[in-house]
């Protein structure tokens, strides 16, 4: 009989084979993802209309690559770029699509999408706009997948079909003959931003109801156009939403689907999670599960090797600052505005406000100290217990009030509590989203007011 250990090396075996592209220069196990987007904040500060890669191990916890800076920018049609798609080729390397739009003013007749073709997501060539049809509509949201039935990729996308929006669709071999325009997707009532994922031997279709503003999962055995039963509830979180994406986890039997809030003036990812695609059971994620990166929009979500994930940090590095996440508060994170230091709602004005330089200590090269990447040369710092954002001095109290030592969440193990250096019965906390340093309990609210994320 094989031992327990071998059965579960060959489950997890079989579960990577099955998220494995089939082309025949691909043959290393899926391990971590990257998402491609593009950013949008509420006042525009950070809005960029170009590609966005971030990277994460578990699909959940993302890193943003280039300092969340473009790593790619239209040079043709408007200069600009929304809702980037990724997508494996058969043969391998990545196709990038993306939609002809930049800024927030959308036109209404254009019939070109944006395309570069990568190796692996570290250099981009064969930058071209094609075009999809020539209706008098847009070409919004472009999505692809491999349909082996056809022995082509389908490209679907977003228009007007002179009655009312529904998913169109092209098939191609190259991404430069972009075959004929059809009906991809009509259900009888205006639907957008259609993602296909085709997984187990099915087709999954995520799309937007206009009429209800819901989001919802259909299924179709072939991937064939107009194939599609609708198999879940809507779906919503927040006031209206957006750009669904559907993953499957690298280790098989976890699936998330993520949607954009639909205003840039609350610009917050939204995500579920569910063991079962075919299913109906679509569970929320607090969003003290997941971190999305900064400014993100209409992202895109891919499967890649440790190979290709070493080769993305490598190539582009990793950001130079870090955000802190409250753990009882997940939707707030610490930002200064001018010296006051703060819990805030992401999204805020400016981000870069709640961006923190992880220093060795000034007083304790073991501790930290918290370096705002906006303001350079001021610290988190407290004085009288309350926390403050100060120019550093150089003096050895200074030093002392901006020092800090990182010890397990004292809610959450796998979170962070920060202890004060020079009154270490104290630890830094929230009350009223205000941080100040306090003596710690063993009451929960306590605990959790003083328990944060290090994430980006």
């Amino acid at each position: 009989m094989p031992s327990r250990r071998l059965i579960l090396a060959a489950a997890a075996s079989a579960a990577a084979t099955a998220f494995m592209p089939t082309g025949p220069a691909f043959g290393q196990a899926l391990s971590s993802y990257v998402m491609g987007y593009f950013k949008e904040s509420p006042t525009m500060t950070d809005d960029s209309y170009a590609l966005h890669l971030a990277v994460s191990t578990d699909g959940l916890d993302w890193m943003p690559l280039n300092q969340n800076n473009p790593v790619a920018t239209p040079t043709a049609g408007t200069g600009g770029l929304r809702d980037p798609f990724i997508l494996r080729k058969q043969s391998g390397g990545f196709v990038v699509l993306a939609t002809d739009l930049k800024g927030r003013i959308f036109n209404l007749n254009n019939q070109y999408i944006h395309v570069w073709d990568s190796a692996d997501l570290t250099s981009f060539t064969g930058y071209r706009r094609v075009q999809l049809h020539t209706m008098a509509t847009h070409s919004w949201a472009p999505t692809a997948f491999w349909d082996p039935g056809r022995g082509q990729y389908g490209v679907v996308y977003s228009a007007h079909n002179g009655v009312r929006d529904v998913l169109m669709v092209n098939y191609t071999s190259d991404f430069v003959n972009m075959g004929a325009a059809q009906t991809f997707f009509d259900p009888g009532f205006s639907v957008l931003d259609g993602d296909v994922l085709a997984h187990g031997g099915a087709f999954y279709l995520a799309y937007k109801n206009l009429g209800n503003g819901n989001l919802y999962v259909s299924r179709s055995t072939t991937g064939a156009a107009n194939s599609f039963t609708t198999i879940t509830s809507g779906l919503r979180q927040g006031s209206a939403i957006e750009g669904p994406i559907l993953a499957a986890s690298v280790s098989g039997g976890t699936y998330w689907l993520w949607g954009d809030s639909f205003s840039p003036d609350n610009a917050v990812q939204y995500a579920w999670q569910s063991s079962n695609l075919a299913g109906n059971t679509w569970t929320v994620l607090s969003q003290r599960q997941y971190n999305p990166p900064l400014s993100v929009k209409h992202a895109t979500i891919k499967p890649i090797t440790s190979s290709e994930f070493n080769g993305l940090v490598n190539r582009w590095g990793r950001p130079q600052w870090n955000r802190l996440k409250s753990y009882n508060a997940p939707n707030r994170f610490l930002r200064h505005i001018d010296q006051t230091v703060r819990l805030d709602p992401y999204p805020m004005e400016p981000p870069a406000d709640q961006q923190w330089r992880l220093r060795p200590g000034l007083a304790d090269a073991a501790g930290v100290s918290f370096e705002s990447a906006n303001a350079p040369g001021r610290y988190l710092r407290h004085a009288n217990y309350v926390l403050r954002l100060d120019t550093n001095d150089n003096t050895s109290l200074f030093a002392q009030d901006a020092t800090f030592h990182r010890v397990a969440g004292l809610a959450d193990t796998s979170w962070s509590s920060f202890r004060s250096h020079n009154f270490p019965e104290r630890h830094l906390r929230h009350a009223d989203y205000a941080l100040r340093i306090d003596p710690i309990g063993s009451d929960s609210a306590s605990r959790q007011d003083a328990t944060f994320q290090v994430t980006f």
